[in-house]
């Protein structure tokens, strides 16, 4: 039996349009997470990283299965964090004062994501986390790598392989990157923190 299995969507596979299409969340979930997953039950089978969990693995293990692992981990923050597309989406309540605090401003959080997200050279990941005073802070991730990796608490990421948008918005990573805040579900963002 595997020991990781695809996460299920928390909505329709039509849920995020027009920000993301159907046809992406085709092949970002169901072709690209369904094969770092395989990947994954592959690489730990008969070791005791089969005992692990993603975050363990994350941490603590190398190559491949570190990869796969982390890929796993990033899609599964990045699709929970999702809802259907709303005017004016911005984080209320604990999360905003956060956000407040660390950056001055929604706005100037936001300025500054999305020009991490738009300079990461090559594939990754822009983060926001928590440091272990509560301080938000803004990284970019290569390839498959995690902020646990840096002791810091994942609260929000954006996926900058082209495979997350290259289908809806060719080579227009700050558009694509723009248009994700309408969909962000800020009460799931907040738990996280």
């Amino acid at each position: 039996m595997a020991k990781f299995e695809l996460m299920a969507l928390p909505y329709a596979q039509d849920a995020l349009e027009p920000v993301i299409s159907s046809a992406i969340i085709g092949f970002h979930y169901g072709k690209h997470l369904l094969t770092y997953v395989n990947n994954l039950n592959a690489l730990v089978e008969g070791t005791p990283w089969a005992e692990k969990t993603l975050e363990d693995i994350v941490r603590d293990s190398e190559g491949g299965m570190r990869n796969n692992a982390g890929q796993i981990l990033n899609h599964e923050m990045y699709f929970e964090q999702f809802k259907s597309p709303t005017e004016n989406n911005a984080p209320t309540g604990k999360i905003a004062d956060a956000i407040t605090k660390s950056f001055g401003s929604f706005e100037a959080f936001q300025k500054e994501f999305n020009q991490k997200g738009a300079t990461l050279f090559g594939s990754g990941w822009v983060w926001l986390s928590a440091d272990k005073d509560g301080k938000l802070v803004i990284t970019q991730e290569t390839n498959a790598a995690n902020p646990i990796q840096k002791e810091l608490t994942p609260l929000l990421t954006f996926d900058v392989w082209e495979h997350a948008y290259y289908l809806d918005y060719q080579n227009r990573r700050a558009d694509h990157l723009a248009a994700l805040w309408s969909i962000i579900d800020w009460q799931v963002v907040e738990k996280r923190l």
